[in-house]
């Protein structure tokens, strides 16, 4: 039987979790992506919390002007920002079940040209 869109990326999204856990030494960021918006959370999987969490939704990143892949390039310059004040500067990269594509792409090389790595 063919599986659902949704049911197949949830497949995915175990599948890559079962490879890529947090720990305090090197968390997990996560992705999730949205119709209209793009959210990244850095996770320490041990303990269950979130470090830093950044969005398109932040009242300094929803003034900003430009396609939807511009704005997840500026999330992720600002999580890798907001990574390096807590002391964080690697990373296992959660893509949250979607393809390294278009804007889950974007955050990911924004947060490499800020300093993250992954």
């Amino acid at each position: 039987m063919k599986l659902s869109k949704t049911q197949r990326k949830l497949r995915i999204r175990r599948r890559i979790r079962k490879v890529s856990a947090g720990t305090a030494a090197r968390p997990r960021l996560s992705v999730f992506r949205s119709n209209k918006e793009i959210y990244a959370q850095v996770i320490d999987d041990v303990e269950g919390k979130t470090l830093v969490a950044v969005s398109s939704r932040d009242k300094e990143l929803a003034k900003a002007k430009g396609t939807k892949t511009e704005v997840a390039a500026l999330v992720g310059k600002a999580i890798a920002e907001r990574s390096a004040k807590v002391g964080i500067d690697k990373v296992a990269f959660d893509r949250g079940g979607n393809l390294y594509h278009g804007r889950v792409k974007a955050l990911a090389e924004g947060a490499r040209e800020a300093g993250l790595k992954f």
